[in-house]
């Protein structure tokens, strides 16, 4: 097994996903992003969750955070403090950048879903290279969650256009991304902005435009011919399962 034999590759592996928003955060906005680990209990806690996920005889944790109920209020928690690290990435970038709208956004968006950003690099840590795996090509539902909620923190916090309170915003946001993850693991929907994406790309970048070109042929008796990527058939996109479980027992 990988972390029996390469103990110290599993950690960092681990570390960099469980801090991945604050180390790339740090990076982008000129700050040390080692800084991270200054936080002595912080990194005491995460190791030690590390240690028992990875070493404790018969998988124990593993199998307690995998069981259905102790599942949901992990998955709640760490939802809840996404919707926080989403709102300190915008708050931090608010005070360096305070006309920078894009920045805050982005900012929002890497602290909240950083371990999705650097999964190529926590992965070439073991010694697994996967360059398809960029997640600009294919965005993530949290990836997007975030997107939404760092707007919505933005236009909040930046003009007048909600008249809410920032309280009750927050706490939406919060019900928002909590909601749509116990969703997610009890009835299977994954992205619900898929629809909406669909919608846009076939309207305003040039679907049905295409759809009309592939009907006229068609229509005259032509052939179609259909290109199928052999290299991609079979292919599973495998996660790792024992540190996204490490993650929300440490809720970073």
């Amino acid at each position: 097994m990988f972390s029996r034999k390469h103990p110290l590759a599993c950690w960092l592996s681990c570390m960099l996903s469980v801090f991945a928003g604050t180390i790339l955060c740090n990076f982008l906005l000129g700050e040390p992003a080692i800084s991270v680990f200054k936080n002595s209990s912080s990194l005491l806690l995460a190791t030690g969750v590390w240690y028992l996920m990875f070493y404790l005889p018969l998988d124990l944790p593993y199998k307690v955070c995998k069981f259905l109920p102790v599942k949901l209020v992990l998955a709640a928690v760490n939802e809840v403090y996404r919707c926080k690290k989403v709102h300190d990435g915008v708050a931090h970038a608010s005070m360096l950048y305070p006309t920078g709208y894009l920045t805050m956004i982005i900012a929002g968006i890497i602290k909240g879903n950083g371990e999705a950003i650097l999964i190529l690099l926590e992965r070439l840590f073991r010694g697994v290279w996967t360059p398809s795996a960029v997640e600009c090509m294919q965005p993530s539902f949290p990836t997007k969650a975030c997107a939404a909620a760092s707007i919505i923190f933005v236009v909040n916090k930046k003009t007048n256009l909600i008249s809410a309170p920032s309280s009750l915003v927050y706490l939406g946001i919060a019900i928002f991304f909590v909601y749509f993850k116990l969703s997610s693991i009890l009835l299977g929907i994954h992205d619900p902005f898929l629809p909406f994406e669909n919608l846009f790309c076939a309207v305003f970048m040039g679907g049905i435009c295409d759809a009309l070109g592939h009907a006229v042929p068609a229509v005259k008796g032509e052939h179609i011919p259909i290109k199928v990527d052999s290299t991609k058939m079979g292919r599973l996109n495998l996660g790792e399962r024992r540190i996204k479980e490490l993650k929300l027992v440490t809720c970073d």
